[in-house]
């Protein structure tokens, strides 16, 4: 695997090797391993949708940094730095993503827009989701490692579709939280309805 060096402007100055030691602070290696394969398939994605391959690389690289923060941490970070509330009754799978920003904009410095709203998105969606939000939010959901059926058809459909893989993730998504009896983010709903393949 490439290790892709960024430019400085999305990084601060951090080299990779700093972005990496970040990463490897707060991930086990399974998951380190997982990001670097988004890493990778975002940027092969960007590549094939003229996207913006650093951005791209870079969110999907860091997409799952907060994933092992201890549910404490979030909870405090939720009541006291602003957020919603109502994001108490869900769990790491929504907040790694809508509060993960927070830790990876005070712990690591990154501050790009585009790229902190791709990595937010990623685990909620978002009906006005842009080519690069949905870019990680395949990406995370094809990487090599993923071999169910539906992410199978979704790496398919990634090659020529990004909508089109995009609502096979949300519908896989919905299909596997209705079953498990999980409560649904609401805006995931939406996304889901703004991503409907159109008739006709």
């Amino acid at each position: 695997m490439t290790d892709y060096e960024y430019p400085a402007a999305l990084t601060h100055d951090l080299s990779r090797e700093e972005l990496l030691n970040h990463l490897q602070n707060r991930l086990d290696d399974a998951r380190f391993q997982h990001c670097l394969r988004v890493e990778e398939a975002a940027r092969q994605l960007a590549t094939r949708f003229h996207a913006d391959v650093d951005r791209a690389g870079l969110a999907g690289l860091f997409h799952d940094y907060a994933k092992q923060v201890p549910i404490a941490d979030y909870k405090r970070v939720i009541m006291e730095d602003g957020f919603d509330p109502a994001l108490l009754q869900y769990g790491r799978g929504v907040w790694h993503g809508m509060v993960g920003t927070w830790f990876i904009q005070t712990e690591v410095g990154l501050t790009d827009r585009l790229v902190l709203q791709a990595i937010e998105r990623h685990t909620t969606g978002d009906p006005a989701m842009t080519l690069l939000d949905q870019i990680i939010f395949v990406a995370d959901f094809i990487e090599p490692a993923r071999t169910l059926d539906a992410e199978v058809a979704a790496r398919a459909a990634a090659l020529t579709d990004m909508r089109q893989a995009t609502f096979i993730e949300l519908k896989n998504t919905l299909q596997y939280l209705i079953a498990n009896n999980k409560i649904v983010y609401p805006k995931t709903l939406l996304t889901f309805n703004a991503f409907i393949p159109k008739e006709g």
